[in-house]
């Protein structure tokens, strides 16, 4: 079975609620996953958007969140997960903190990917990683990935 992703909370390619959002209570949303392979050692979660700050004229990709050495036996996060699963560890984001930080685009509806990987691996401590940190440290240790999009503009 492959790895899979979804969110109770909205359909793939659906619209995040406001709750999940920098307009709301920025709440992580509610994430469930599938199909992790047996031999995995820990799973690792990357939030982003490829969209910023403009989805006419984007310029970078804003990471939101950055979750690594979750437990590979651990199947979902519930909205506003806290505290995180017994040995995961947190990346930084781009407002450079820890933590979830939910939508809040300045134009336009921007996509944001939800990516999941296994790894055969547990990465142990990183000092608090950027995405580019974390993906060098994962190169080589990827068993499967998944990924789900949601997608948010400002004002609904």
């Amino acid at each position: 079975m492959p790895l899979t992703i979804f969110s109770p909370a909205f359909p793939s390619g659906g619209a995040i609620p406001a709750l999940y959002t920098g307009e709301g209570r920025d709440l992580s949303p509610p994430l469930v996953w599938s199909g992790v392979p047996a031999e995995a050692k820990s799973l690792v979660l990357i939030v982003d958007d490829p969209d910023a700050p403009d989805p006419a004229a984007p310029q970078r990709v804003w990471v939101h969140w950055i979750l690594y050495d979750l437990p590979s036996e651990t199947l979902e996060l519930p909205e506003g997960v806290s505290p995180l699963p017994t040995g995961t560890r947190e990346g930084i984001n781009d407002w450079g903190r820890p933590g979830y930080g939910g939508p809040m685009p300045p134009i336009g509806r921007h996509r944001y990917f939800f990516k999941l990987y296994a790894l055969d691996a547990v990465l142990g401590p990183l000092s608090t990683p950027s995405k580019s940190d974390l993906l060098k440290a994962m190169e080589g240790h990827v068993l499967e990935q998944a990924e789900m999009i949601g997608t948010y503009q400002k004002g609904g």
